[in-house]
């Protein structure tokens, strides 16, 4: 079920069947929109910051799909956004984000959270030439903040920055049973977060490591032993697989899949939470999601003065909207032919057309249908009339126009070749 229904969701779409993932893996997707999302585009304000928390409870309706949200702790706005959210019994929950220090996880416990992402960059890049240091001294450095955040009783995920440039076998696996050991030794349980910092990792068991996503989840799930509600995979979209890689994480067992709303977030970007909410529902057959709650996000987003590019996937204006007379006419047999699914039942999209000269009669056809109401769409495609307005459409391009019509100009052309389609009719006028 999708928003608790199946309706709208066609069944021709399909459910995806993939005989790696474990069978009884939960899928969850945590958000970072507040925290790489906000550093990779503009610092929201403490009331933007609470609209888009708000949105992400609604979108996850009570299920606990959408698990955490990051947050900064070191501004005082940063502080004042955790301290309103930590009131709240509703998921997304309120988790830190900090630098392997000692300052920075005192930051987490004064400001009330229970559970942080601590930074381990991995990679020689990372350590040598950002740090400064040698691989011996990173790692020193990485476990004493580990063990301390431990010792104040907090709830750790290590997020291995750069993990598709590292060296595998000489310093993250190495690494990684040292903090296994130190999880023993304090009887707590760690989350590893795989972090592909440049977008380099490849959604394909048959590359290589570092830069395969599902080697490196396979191996962390093998040779460590760790289970995969232990496991979350953040990537970055530099080199267009974003998707593909959260995709390729969840199937060879990584439950957890970091994303920020609109893919907003550092350079390209991360992954949008609303293209792996979807899947979520593919996957599982249904979601709990309240999906619909996705245009309220599109609109909100182009209020704090984003500009969502009309090509995207999902949520940009021309996502389910069309100038193909083919399409169309293919929309007026049966909307499946070319839709997915059902964007205004799942998303409270509506599917439009626009009338060009490559519309076709059958843009004419579907503009009547659903400006004006009309249901016998054969009759119309019979109608000779039709004929003559298509043929004036065509004109009104000849000397170069670009724009598709408007309203007013589609509704003159049917106002003057089929007249009484329009008697009564004053919008538009």
């Amino acid at each position: 079920m999708i928003n608790g229904q199946t309706k709208g969701l066609f069944p021709e779409l399909g459910v995806p069947r993939f005989s790696r993932r474990p069978p009884n893996q939960e899928l969850i997707i945590t958000d970072t929109t507040l925290r790489d999302g906000q550093q990779g585009s503009r610092p929201f304000t403490v009331e933007e910051a609470l609209s888009i928390y708000n949105l992400l409870v609604k979108l996850d309706n009570g299920s606990g799909v959408i698990r955490d949200i990051e947050l900064f702790p070191y501004t005082t706005k940063d502080r004042e956004v955790i301290s309103k959210i930590l009131d709240r019994d509703e998921y997304p929950r309120p988790i830190g984000w900090v630098r392997s220090t000692i300052n920075d996880l005192r930051l987490v416990k004064e400001s009330g959270l229970d559970t942080t992402i601590v930074l381990t960059s991995v990679s020689d890049y990372h350590i040598y030439y950002k740090l400064g240091m040698e691989r011996s001294s990173a790692e020193a450095k990485y476990l004493r903040a580990i063990e301390e955040g431990l010792k104040m009783g907090l709830n750790l995920k290590v997020a291995m920055e750069d993990i598709t440039r590292c060296d595998v076998y000489g310093f993250l696996m190495p690494f990684l049973n040292k903090v296994l050991k130190l999880a023993e030794k304090y009887r707590a349980e760690i989350t590893f977060k795989l972090s592909d910092t440049l977008g380099l990792g490849l959604p394909f068991i048959e590359a290589p490591l570092p830069r395969s996503i599902p080697r490196l989840i396979k191996l962390l799930l093998d040779d460590l032993g760790l289970d995969s509600m232990n496991l979350e995979f953040h990537g970055h979209n530099d080199f267009h697989l974003v998707i593909a890689n959260h995709l390729a994480a969840w199937v060879y067992g990584a439950s957890l899949s970091n994303c920020t709303l609109l893919g907003i977030g550092e350079r390209a970007g991360n992954c949008p939470l609303e293209a792996m909410a979807l899947f979520h529902a593919q996957m599982r057959e249904g979601s709990p999601l309240n999906l619909r709650v996705l245009s309220e996000v599109r609109e909100f987003f182009k209020r704090m003065g984003f500009t969502i590019p009309e090509f995207y996937p999902i949520l940009g204006e021309n996502a389910f909207r069309t100038k193909a007379g083919i399409h169309i006419d293919g929309l007026l047999k049966n909307p499946a032919i070319y839709l997915p699914f059902d964007p205004e039942e799942i998303l409270g999209i509506p599917y439009t057309v626009e009338i060009t000269p490559y519309s076709g009669r059958a843009g004419l056809i579907y503009w009547i249908v659903n400006k004006l109401h009309f249901e016998n769409w054969q009759q119309l495609k019979e109608d000779k009339r039709l004929e003559e307005a298509y043929k004036e459409v065509l004109e009104m391009f000849k000397d170069g126009r670009t724009q598709p019509l408007s309203d007013h100009e589609v509704l003159r052309i049917i106002k003057k070749h089929l007249p009484e389609l329009v008697e009564g009719i004053k919008i538009w006028e």
